[in-house]
């Protein structure tokens, strides 16, 4: 594949309180949302503290407890509710479009907290973590989207800020890019350094890109780059440079004794 970039175009919620004195302080809660890297889908840390100042005459009232806000409930739910249907669609290719795009849409939606995106992405060790591509919508609006035909394979290194974007055509052969990344906040930019073909049998080929000032040069967003959504252990949605949507699965790379590298999900072979 040219670039799964090629086929798509790129808060916590935070309250902070400062209790103005000597008035009573009302509670205060903060809430994100976050992908966890110990538990499947969407956590959630409720942090809640109350102050009050008041002087020695006004007697103090009970605070009240924290509640999370009808609205941040709803965009939790809709968020555990649209992975799952992410992560079916992952397993079967038999969810209908129209619901993955629908919960493609609910998780672009949702503020969620990306600190721990690029580390669950790309791993803490070489040679990072690689993800099957299973789905792309086209346009900002999301209103058309279709499986994937084929095994597109990406493999996202965080501790070597490396990238790697194949195409597998089984015995046919495979066409594959290599090159850096950088991340900032969300944003994963990379550019890519060399492309690796191979047909049937022969020995791969391997093909410089890019000229000689590129040597060295870190990826900005003049350059493709995806702009995360949501990244757990199994699913991870993003927005490329193009404009359109797309999500993928984890999958684990086994090489095969020096033939074709093969790919597995939940313990099946998707290649």
């Amino acid at each position: 594949m040219a670039s799964s970039a090629s086929l798509l175009h790129p808060s916590t919620l935070a309250a902070a309180f400062s209790p103005p004195a000597p008035r009573r302080g009302l509670p205060s809660s903060q809430l994100d949302l976050r992908s966890s890297r110990r538990h499947h889908g969407v956590s959630v840390s409720l942090a809640a503290a109350s102050s009050s100042a008041a002087s020695p005459e006004v007697e103090k009232e009970p605070s009240s407890p924290s509640t999370t806000p009808p609205d941040e409930s709803s965009a939790l739910s809709a968020v555990a509710e649209s992975v799952k249907v992410l992560k079916e669609a992952a397993k079967t290719r038999k969810v209908p479009a129209d619901d993955v795009l629908a919960a493609l849409a609910k998780i672009k939606k949702a503020k969620l907290d990306t600190s721990a995106f690029f580390e669950t992405l790309g791993g803490t060790e070489s040679p990072g973590r690689t993800w099957k591509l299973i789905f792309t919508a086209q346009g900002s609006k999301l209103g058309k989207g279709s499986y994937f035909p084929v095994t597109a394979v990406q493999r996202f290194d965080a501790a070597g800020q490396r990238i790697e974007n194949g195409v597998y055509l089984g015995r046919a052969g495979s066409l594959s890019f290599e090159g850096r990344l950088s991340w900032k906040k969300k944003i994963l930019a990379f550019v890519f350094e060399r492309v690796r073909v191979k047909l049937g049998p022969l020995p791969s080929l391997e093909i410089p890109l890019g000229g000689g000032g590129d040597v060295g040069r870190e990826p900005s967003t003049k350059d493709p780059f995806f702009l995360w959504f949501y990244v757990d252990e199994e699913v991870a949605v993003a927005q490329g440079k193009g404009g359109g949507t797309a999500f993928w699965c984890r999958c684990k790379r086994v090489d095969g004794q020096g033939r074709r590298p093969a790919f597995w999900y939940f313990g099946f072979n998707i290649i």
